[in-house]
């Protein structure tokens, strides 16, 4: 483990930045035990991204020294990323791109102390960034507000955007009726006379890189290969997704479930899983079936498999509010991106970081409204 690092401690927490490493694998083993993880933290998960170069990731552990041995009670990995080359340098909360959840990993109990010691971490650090952009960072009732709560005094925040994205569990997954429920219904029985119909969701290290090779193949040939957003369009994309699915496989943490009729896969979804959550991370299907909505009955099907086979608690669609999953799901989370500085400085200072923020983010939305209407123009 690298331990070019400045300790912190508050009270009797400690808090250090390390790289990625396979070590951390232990660590993240003994605290998802006791609290819920976050899948794309896992070790294995930034060690594809650091190994294959597709991100520029730091660790943060936070351990309780009271006891003995000493046992982790944090964990948060972030990406140190500029806005453009010559603005300056911040750390986004997605350890990675097509990452979909921000969240550090904290023992509920010790939030606070454990927060505080992470924010110092960061401040001790000559080497880091001191502006943090929470992104797809979930508003829970515990960690977000205690993340606040120590920056009163001791830096500053603003909260960008607010969204509800939609989630599944025993309560509030699939609909059980209604119109959505009838033509699901409908659509499975349509496909049922066209062939053998059957869902498969191997979870084999072997299974799953070859569910994944299916996945690649039907997302390339869809409109994201059409318009160059599939995975296989970019040779680094391709190489750190099929490296991330490699290491979340060997830790039975991911799999690809694909619906397929007469044995040919027409629809495929990548799952990934931390303790007892499951992530909806990837879909596709095959357009010639699209009048049966193949993805849609998919993952009906597939909620229904995780949850009443007690496989999952929760399934985190890893969408907005607006999409698929909206109309299948009932269940939203509330989702927050949020700019965080650390330091305790002048107000109009963050303020122009507020600033160029937003406004790459807007030039953002512009540009990819621009480049989708070309492509259809073609």
């Amino acid at each position: 483990m690298n331990v070019g690092w400045q300790r912190a401690k508050n009270g009797l927490i400690s808090a250090y930045t390390c790289a990625p490493s396979a070590e951390l694998c232990r660590t993240w083993d003994d605290l998802v035990a006791r609290v819920d993880g976050n899948a794309f933290m896992h070790p294995a998960a930034l060690l594809a991204a650091a190994e294959t170069g597709f991100a520029k990731i730091h660790v943060l552990v936070a351990w309780d020294e009271e006891v003995e041995p000493r046992c982790p009670v944090g964990f948060w990995a972030l990406c140190e990323k500029r806005n453009l080359p010559t603005a300056p340098a911040f750390l986004e909360a997605l350890p990675y791109n097509y990452a979909f959840t921000s969240n550090a990993v904290i023992d509920n109990a010790r939030a606070d102390e454990v927060v505080a010691a992470l924010f110092d971490a960061i401040r001790r650090d000559v080497q880091l960034p001191k502006i943090i952009k929470l992104r797809s960072f979930e508003a829970d009732p515990v960690v977000y507000p205690a993340m606040l709560r120590q920056l009163e005094g001791m830096g500053r925040y603003r909260e960008l955007v607010r969204a509800e994205r939609p989630f599944a569990d025993q309560s509030s997954g699939v609909k059980k009726s209604g119109s959505t429920r009838k033509k699901l219904r409908q659509d499975w029985n349509r496909l049922a006379a066209t062939g053998r119909v059957e869902i498969v969701n191997g979870r084999t290290p072997a299974e799953t890189e070859a569910g994944f090779e299916v996945f690649l193949a039907l997302e390339a040939a869809s409109w994201k290969g059409k318009e160059g957003t599939a995975l296989l369009c970019d040779a680094g994309d391709a190489r750190f997704a099929r490296q991330l699915i490699r290491n979340l496989a060997a830790h039975d943490l991911a799999s690809v479930a694909l619906l397929r009729v007469d044995g040919a896969a027409i629809a495929a979804q990548v799952l990934i899983y931390s303790g007892r959550q499951a992530y909806t991370w990837k879909t596709a299907f095959d357009a010639c079936f699209a009048g049966f909505s193949p993805g849609a009955v998919l993952i009906s099907k597939i909620t229904e498999e995780l949850l009443e086979s007690a496989q999952a608690v929760t399934i985190d669609s890893c969408s907005s509010g607006d999409g698929i999953m909206s109309q299948l799901w009932t269940g939203r989370r509330t989702m927050v991106d949020t700019l965080i500085d650390v330091r305790m400085r002048n107000p109009v200072a963050f303020a122009m970081e507020v600033a160029e923020h937003q406004g790459y983010q807007q030039f953002c939305n512009v540009r990819g409204r621009i480049w989708h209407a070309f492509r259809h123009s073609r």
